[in-house]
């Protein structure tokens, strides 16, 4: 199985909820599963297993979760194997789906039973045929780039008051901000969130300038746990988090100062505690996603580091995931984004010139969060990697990330 979770943003840059985008096998290695001919499974809906499985607390935090439904599939007993509140669960439907009415029906029982229903990839010259499943419809997603938004913002208004509008497929935070101006729409759904806005020579502020000295001392070899401690000390929010997250592993508590609570970690531990705590502090001005994106990124890098032969040096596969949004946070480019801190000589290549060893790395782990399956399966044959350890590497870094968010 593999999984990718797209995030649908409202106007404030906030994630209101996650489409889940899945494929059951490598359609390489058995091209017919991409064609009408081939049904075997067709009634499944991977998008609820994996629900099911995984849980929506660890998938979207409780968020809303789209899923997409096909033809078939919508007659299974989706009801019944759902395991999640029926109204964190939104069916996501497609032009596959006609309005006749079986298909009319079936969506009018689902809705009633409490389920949520959106649908996309609508043409304006099937919005009036579709009249009858619109009426049950909850959100609708309109492309930007084949759509006139603004006029089918228009038409939806009048007939669908109801409908929640999606603007989707919005590559830049120019059309983002321009749609936001535009109003009207619920969630905005595209790669503009990660979209690098360089400022040339934009002076970094003083607090980043702090977590990135910070950064540079714990990834130098052997480096001086005081002099780490006392840079901490210039944060309150660090400081309380490390206290309050070294008391909590030892059986008496009492720890009090900083440099005690950074012995106690010792030099690997406070490491591992820096690159990640410091991270979250340092994109804390830009969208929470960004952050999740980074976090996700450094730990599956690191836990894909075997199947690409770099078992050795999943240390470093983590900070380049860490770093891989760099110049989104510094509004830099990358190359003097990574100026500012210390980085291998690999991370480098990978992140600026997308070159390298662990260039492959980088390029799956990107191509996967946006569910570009057949690179990502051209990729796992070339590398031999089984599916299931790829999908199993992305579970657990999702689990991690829900258990580092719920201690911070």
């Amino acid at each position: 199985m593999l999984l990718a979770l797209v995030p649908l943003f409202d106007d404030k840059m906030a994630v209101k909820a996650y489409s889940i985008f899945s494929q059951k096998e490598n359609n390489l290695l058995n091209p017919l599963s991409q064609g009408t001919g081939f049904l075997d499974g067709a009634t499944s809906i991977p998008g609820l297993d994996i629900v099911n499985e995984v849980s929506i607390d660890v998938l979207t935090d409780g968020k809303e979760v789209f899923i997409p439904i096909s033809n078939i599939s919508i007659f299974t007993d989706i009801e019944g194997e759902c395991k999640e509140p029926y109204d964190k669960v939104v069916l996501l439907l497609d032009n596959t789906i006609p309005p006749v009415d079986m298909y009319v029906n079936r969506v009018k029982e689902l809705k009633e039973k409490g389920f949520k229903i959106a649908v996309r990839k609508l043409a304006v010259s099937e919005f009036e045929s579709h009249k009858n499943i619109l009426q049950y419809t909850d959100y609708m997603f309109l492309n930007n780039k084949k759509i006139a938004i603004d006029k089918a913002k228009i038409y939806f208004g009048k007939l669908y008051p109801n409908i929640e509008l999606c603007a989707g497929n919005i590559d830049s935070m120019d059309i983002f901000e321009e749609l936001k101006a535009a109003g009207g729409y619920s969630f905005y759904e595209g790669n503009f969130y990660r979209i690098p806005i360089t400022k040339g020579e934009n002076e970094v502020s003083m607090l980043k300038v702090n977590y990135i000295a910070l950064l540079n001392i714990v990834n130098d070899d052997n480096f001086d746990l005081s002099q780490a401690a006392a840079i901490i000390g210039r944060d309150t929010s660090l400081t309380i988090s490390l206290l309050r997250m070294v008391n909590n592993m030892t059986v008496n508590g009492g720890i009090t100062t900083i440099r005690h609570a950074a012995a106690m970690l010792g030099q690997k531990e406070l490491k591992r505690w820096i690159n990640t705590a410091v991270v979250n502090a340092l994109y804390a001005d830009k969208p929470s996603e960004i952050t999740r994106v980074s976090l996700l990124r450094a730990k599956f890098a690191e836990n894909i580091s075997s199947s690409f032969g770099l078992a050795a040096r999943k240390e470093e596969l983590f900070l380049m995931g860490l770093f891989s949004v760099l110049d989104v946070i510094l509004e830099k480019p990358m190359a003097e984004a990574l100026d500012l801190v210390q980085v291998s000589d690999d991370i480098r290549k990978a992140l600026i010139d997308d070159e390298g060893k662990f260039a492959p790395i980088l390029d799956f782990v990107k191509g996967y969060e946006t569910a570009e399956w057949q690179e990502v399966s051209r990729q796992m044959i070339l590398q031999n990697i089984d599916i299931d350890d790829v999908y199993n590497a992305y579970v657990d870094s999702l689990k991690w990330y829900k258990t580092l968010m719920a201690e911070d």
